[in-house]
């Protein structure tokens, strides 16, 4: 075996219970089956979480992560309480159990506690998403705090905050938490522009798009990034490149929810940078995810020359966005076999360009 070591990739947006969902979510649906759909099958696995599980399903999910050769990763953490909604005796027990489990990996970990409040625009949140749910958002930033607290003087582990969407949480939450975020230097993240059908509903509620609610709201800047940022508009481009924000893409979680394609071409020409997550945990594997960004913006454009041509480095570009995304200053690194079937052959000034193209999670030499 002939071994190097290359930077470790950030794994941006995390769900580490969602690997529970691999093939369960694949059982035949309606000829409607979409990401609403999968969304319901989500909705039962979390309901059966309990401190413990979590933390044992976060285990099994950071370790094929380092195996992988991520180094580091921002947990967008959801399940906060009991069924039902009432808070553990320890409000945090879910997030720390998930920081736990990172840390049992050797993984670097970002919490990122997201606020959730309805079901939609004038809609209550249902039965099956109460445990999510905060009765508003001081309640909410309050426990932020508290987490914070737990964490200070643990290297490995630090605390940002995310809105789970504009869908779920009231304008007034995105402005609250986007004035927290900056008071403390703190980073946020938030889901947005996935869906077709969320788009509407957030032109409907405020008369523009969820980009343009964020902007409105003060949430979008520097410490910001947008996970997905798909159906978006040039207007929107606009916003999120002149505020700095990131876009954190999933592509193979994306692509197995037909959530669609983000406009590659249009973030590249304007600026913002592409970070990557693993998000659902479809598949846990950087190789993977770079390839098919890389692969999506050459089928768009109809060329060859697209990310990879553009940055030279695909694979330190979308590390050093998942770095900003996040808020921290390294994730160490990974051990690559250039013997490896995937990389047999490469030359070694190549080896960059074919870590983006033809490797796999494969190739890296697990931890110890």
């Amino acid at each position: 075996m002939s071994a190097v070591h290359v930077p470790a990739m950030v794994n941006a947006h995390s769900h580490a219970f969602q690997r529970g969902l691999r093939g369960r979510a694949e059982r035949p649906g309606s000829p409607g089956d979409d990401f609403w759909t999968w969304r319901e099958e989500m909705y039962r696995l979390a309901d059966g979480l309990d401190p413990e599980s979590i933390e044992a399903a976060g285990l099994e999910t950071y370790r094929e992560m380092a195996a992988a050769g991520y180094g580091a990763l921002g947990e967008f953490h959801y399940v906060h309480h009991r069924p039902g909604g009432e808070p553990y005796d320890d409000p945090n027990a879910m997030a720390k159990a998930v920081a736990r489990a990172a840390r049992a990996a050797g993984l670097r970990v970002v919490l990122l506690p997201a606020a959730y409040h309805r079901a939609g625009p004038g809609a209550a949140a249902a039965p099956r998403q109460l445990r999510f749910c905060d009765p508003d958002v001081e309640t909410f930033l309050a426990r932020v705090d508290a987490l914070r607290a737990w964490a200070e003087g643990d290297g490995g582990v630090s605390v940002g905050v995310a809105a789970h969407s504009a869908r779920a949480v009231p304008a007034s939450w995105l402005s609250a938490i986007a004035s927290w975020s900056d008071s403390l230097g703190a980073v946020r993240h938030v889901h947005a522009a996935e869906q077709p059908r969320e788009v509407e509903e957030v032109r409907a509620e405020h008369g523009c798009s969820p980009i343009e609610l964020l902007e409105r709201t003060g949430f979008l800047g520097p410490a910001a990034s947008v996970v997905h940022a798909i159906h978006v508009s040039e207007r929107d481009v606009e916003l999120l490149a002149a505020s700095g924000t990131t876009v954190v893409s999933c592509p193979t979680t994306e692509g197995n929810l037909g959530d669609g394609c983000p406009p590659l071409a249009a973030y590249l020409e304007a600026g913002v940078p592409i970070a990557i997550g693993s998000d659902s945990q479809v598949r846990i594997d950087p190789f993977e995810e770079a390839r098919e960004l890389e692969t999506l913006a050459r089928r768009e454009g109809l060329t060859r020359h697209a990310l990879l041509a553009a940055h030279g480095d695909l694979w330190e570009e979308l590390r050093r966005a998942g770095l900003r995304s996040l808020g921290i200053d390294d994730a160490g690194t990974a051990t690559i076999d250039t013997d490896h079937p995937d990389l047999s052959g490469v030359e070694p000034e190549d080896l960059r360009r074919a870590l983006v193209t033809c490797a796999s999670a494969a190739v890296v030499v697990p931890p110890g």
